[in-house]
């Protein structure tokens, strides 16, 4: 009953969106320059056309199109054909930025221009947002209008990296919903998937040279109910993780999925702290060589769980081997370090890491937090990448060039601006995606924490506390999606949709451009969208926004302290 009362109020917002006068186009994220012209261009049994001598994969994504068209207006869209009423022109034009497009549409001709792969599919991410939401279907949709506006579109991102975060260490999602996550990514037109595969609670990629990381460090004994209460808590009692881990040869398939959309992907194995499952598994490398420490069952970070490498030769061989494999399987640019929270409290307390940290002139612990961030990333740059590293980093002294993501506030952007680093955005107050998305929510969520979605839109990635020119260290940002409390691909896409949509406009549309009424009233269309993708619970928060609830009112009980997973 409550699906079908959701689909009639998203058709009736639709049909009442389609009787007024076109302003604005209902596509996410907004296209940066848009002339809406009079007239339409049939789609249905258009040709679509381009030259001979295009890069394998911008044919790929643009063949794919055509037969998708085909599929569900049930006409034939013919490859080069020169004899429909109708075509779609796409031109290459080397002088086009590599993520830009233009798309002309006049009643017969829609032309298409880019210089790549990701211009050409971003292009037919925007036809086919102006399409009927069937276009994302299985089935020939009978009885669609399957005519476009007429319109002149100049388009580029604001900022080059935007991404999507996705958390398969505290639970485990397998190869279709990775896939089924980069399909969402490439509608909104967002580039980076930032896969967390190790932590505290788990191991999830195979390292050929150290087979038990995912033989024993991807399994845990039980997993935590609920929230701790004053450090206590309820476990289910159910072993977790057997059989939960990537092998090469599937990260190595998601990898060409991802690419072939235009996707990068940047892995990231978590040290010195948050290393439970590989104390689990190899407890020499911790500072207590007793097997003592498990993989952990529960969430967050307390001084009664000993989650951090022992500084050692021997550990940052160890790490050494573990990045080299990565980086033969990664081929981009960002490779992840962690770098973050560690528990002080058993360096402190090894009288061989307190030697150390003497012998090396480190001064205290987090002089030995940022050694371990130095050590790790000049491995990753001798082989051509940039290491990436939680803003832990700012506090323990950054190593050179390194990018830092900031995911605490505090303002820790300012000194990793002054040393010129690359910074993405990444803050947990208005982008983490396992807060609440309103406070009524009774869904278990991180902590009482709220992320609503006018806080999603409304942020912008460029704090006035930056000149001009500092700004320009700011690279772009991402959503995170931690899955402490999210075990199932359901839970998922109920946290992530719809402030999705709003982080791919806060990273692609211009900030003067931003419009979070207009962003609303492409909503309605956008939920189509979900149902066609399968996903319709969290039509009910927008519903409820556009019935009355003013941006901001629903933040107001939001807490604001600063931690994050």
């Amino acid at each position: 009953m409550r699906r079908s009362i959701f689909l009639a109020a998203i058709a009736a917002a639709v049909i009442s969106c389609s009787t007024a006068v076109e302003e604005h186009l209902s596509v996410v994220p907004y296209p940066n320059e848009v002339s809406i012209k009079g007239g339409t261009f049939n789609a249905a049994g258009a040709d679509v056309q381009f030259p001979a001598d295009l890069d394998e994969a911008s044919q790929n994504v643009i063949k794919t199109f055509a037969g998708q068209l085909a599929l569900v207006t049930g006409q034939s869209s013919t490859i080069n054909g020169t004899s429909a009423a109708t075509r779609f022109v796409f031109t290459y034009d080397a002088a086009m930025p590599e993520e830009a497009y233009t798309l002309k549409i006049n009643n017969s001709t829609a032309t298409i221009k880019a210089s790549s792969l990701r211009g050409f599919n971003y292009a037919i991410q925007t036809i086919k947002q102006m399409l009927p939401a069937e276009i994302f279907g299985k089935t020939e949709a009978a009885g669609k209008d399957w005519t476009l506006q007429c319109v002149d579109i100049k388009d580029e991102p604001r900022f080059s990296y935007r991404g999507m975060h996705m958390d398969v260490s505290r639970h485990f999602f397998d190869m279709d919903m990775v896939k089924k996550y980069l399909d969402v990514m490439e509608i909104h037109k967002l580039n980076t998937l930032h896969w967390h595969l190790t932590d505290d609670q788990g191991w999830r990629v195979e390292i050929k040279q150290y087979p038990l990381l995912t033989e024993i460090g991807s399994i845990r004994k039980e997993t935590l109910i609920g929230h701790l209460h004053r450090g206590e808590g309820e476990y289910d009692g159910i072993r977790y993780g057997e059989g939960c881990w990537f092998s090469q040869e599937q990260v190595k398939e998601i990898i060409d999925y991802a690419a072939a959309k235009g996707i990068e992907i940047i892995p990231e194995i978590d040290l010195p702290g948050h290393c439970m499952a590989i104390l689990a598994t190899y407890p020499h490398l911790g500072t207590e060589d007793n097997g003592g420490v498990k993989t952990a069952i529960t969430w967050g970070i307390y001084n009664k769980h000993n989650n951090v490498l022992a500084p050692s030769e021997e550990t940052f061989a160890f790490l050494k081997d573990v990045f080299g494999e990565l980086m033969d399987l990664f081929p981009g640019k960002y490779i992840h370090i962690g770098a973050d929270e560690c528990s002080h409290k058993w360096w402190k307390n090894s009288p061989k890491t307190q030697k150390f940290i003497t012998e090396h002139n480190l001064g205290d612990e987090k002089g030995l937090q940022g050694y371990f961030a130095r050590r790790v990333s000049d491995i990753v740059k001798a082989r051509g990448r940039v290491a990436v590293g939680w803003d832990e980093m700012v506090d323990n002294g950054l190593a050179e060039d390194v990018a830092v993501m900031v995911w605490r506030g505090g303002n820790r952007w300012v000194p990793a601006a002054n040393g010129k680093h690359k910074i993405i955005m990444t803050p947990g107050s208005k982008s983490y995606m396992n807060y609440k998305q309103r406070p009524d929510e009774t869904r278990l969520a991180h902590m009482f924490r709220l992320v609503a979605l006018d806080t999603v839109y409304t942020f912008d990635p460029t704090p006035d506390t930056l000149s001009v020119e500092q700004q320009k260290c700011i690279v772009g940002g991402q959503g995170c999606m931690w899955t402490e409390y999210f075990a199932t691909p359901a839970e998922i896409e109920y946290a992530i949709f719809p402030r999705i949509s709003a982080i791919s406009e806060v990273y692609w549309t211009k900030e003067e451009l931003k419009d979070y009424k207009r962003f609303l009233e492409a909503m309605p269309l956008q939920f189509r969208r979900y149902a066609m993708w399968g996903v319709e619970e969290p039509c009910r928060y927008i519903f409820e926004q556009m019935a009355g609830i003013a941006p901001g009112e629903e933040t107001k009980v939001a807490k604001t302290d600063e931690d994050g997973d």
